[in-house]
């Protein structure tokens, strides 16, 4: 007779406030090696950033249609990173929440992680009444028609430990996303929850909605450290 599965460890929550990317970006590396330790927890990190315009593995340079000065004037940072896929913006107004977890004690499956971030968004944005879906071969989360992107994502796997996660324009300033081209896809608008609603939306609330959605896509409780909380 079989034992049954250990019960999944709680989703440990941080909230940082805001926080430099690079800053958000070592705290994951270092929760990244902790678990490769054997000594990590499963970590939700939710925060936002200064403007910064990050390049994932796949982007190309010409994406960032912006000069050098042009972004200098406007405090735009540029960071090339580890993660998945092209150009990104992050910036204040924007729910960012980065899921450092071991899959070996889930799923080992890749998409069902970018699945459960993408249902995340979807769920969080259908609490405001937005309808929101995937689209074929165009990474993130979309309102349409026509085509006007709300959430991005991007992940980095090692060793099945999790880090990078989703991207959430809530209250975004999306004149911003004009320096680039949004995930190389040209053509296609960006939207905001506030632009959607004509009103801004409190950020504390979308995030506290959002780490619920995350929590039951992955099947876990939440545990909130308010000793974690800056």
């Amino acid at each position: 007779m079989s034992s049954a599965a250990p019960a999944l460890r709680p989703l440990r929550v941080r909230s940082l406030g805001r926080m430099a990317y690079r800053d958000a970006w070592a705290l994951q590396n270092a929760l990244v090696e902790a678990h490769h330790a054997g000594q990590g927890e499963d970590t939700v990190l939710v925060v936002e950033h200064a403007p910064v315009v990050t390049l994932g593995r796949d982007a190309r340079h010409e994406h960032v249609l912006a000069s050098p000065e042009a972004l200098a004037a406007r405090g735009v940072e540029v960071v090339e990173t580890d993660r998945g896929g092209d150009a990104t913006y992050h910036g204040p107004g924007q729910l960012v929440i980065y899921v450092v977890i071991d899959l070996k004690l889930q799923w080992r499956d890749i998409r069902r992680f970018v699945d459960a971030l993408e249902r995340t968004m979807i769920e969080t944005v259908a609490d405001y009444g937005l309808v929101a879906t995937t689209r074929p071969k165009m990474p993130g989360v979309w309102l349409g028609e026509p085509d006007r992107k709300i959430g991005a994502l991007g992940a980095r796997v090692r060793r099945w430990v999790t880090n990078h996660g989703l991207a959430l324009n809530v209250n975004t300033d999306l004149r911003d996303f004009d320096l680039i081209v949004p995930c190389g896809l040209h053509g296609k608008g960006v939207t905001s929850v506030a632009r959607e609603l004509g009103r801004p939306v409190p950020m504390d609330e979308v995030a506290a909605r959002a780490t619920r959605h995350l929590a039951r896509a992955f099947g876990r409780d939440l545990e909130d450290r308010a000793e974690d909380t800056p």
